[in-house]
């Protein structure tokens, strides 16, 4: 059993007898004494696809789904689907691009570090590592000096993605990215 207070993005737990990871988490602290904090969530159910909408005070808990997590490489894309390969069994599967939502925009072909999540022999999900490398394709100029302000411009990335990067970085950086916020963290080494 997890505590609210301890939910976390992309954590996988059982609602209604479902599994369904958790997408985005708000908390309410509240104003007057005595009085709960609310931990309302937005979770995606894995099965079905469908989307929730859950409240819980931080003494309520929920049980973690009970799930298999298998690496897989991600091999290509084509307008359809993305195709992976269990780096076990070497059996390919595919998932649509709807199906992966958001994922879609930091997949890059022969990808390290995904994970699938598998229940009853039946891949219901993909996880990413927190964390991708990916160049700037696509910027306005960079101008010398002004690695001190604090100021972003928008960059494209070899996904396709948009990020906001300092104002300093010129296209063909290779930048690091948050897959959890999509949020720009620094250049990668």
């Amino acid at each position: 059993m997890v505590p609210a207070k301890d939910f976390k993005r992309r954590m996988v737990v059982e609602i209604d007898g479902a599994p369904h990871m958790i997408e985005h988490i708000q908390v309410q602290t509240p104003s007057a004494r005595g009085a709960a904090t609310l931990y309302k969530i937005k979770a995606r159910n894995l099965k079905t696809k469908s989307r929730v909408e859950k409240s819980y005070r931080g003494t309520d808990s929920l049980t973690e789904s009970s799930f298999e997590r298998r690496p897989v490489q991600f091999l290509y894309r084509d307008p359809e689907a993305f195709h992976f390969m269990d780096s076990a069994s070497y059996n390919q599967f595919s998932i649509t691009v709807e199906d992966l939502g958001d994922q879609a925009s930091f997949m890059t072909e022969n990808m390290d570090g995904v994970d699938s999540l598998v229940v009853d022999d039946e891949v219901i999900a993909i996880e990413l590592p927190d964390t991708v490398d990916l160049a700037i394709i696509e910027t306005a100029p960079g101008v010398r000096g002004n690695s001190a302000t604090g100021r972003t411009k928008p960059a494209k990335l070899t996904t396709g993605i948009s990020v906001q990067v300092p104002e300093h970085l010129d296209s063909g950086v290779v930048v690091r990215v948050d897959t959890r916020t999509g949020e720009y963290l620094g250049r990668a080494n």
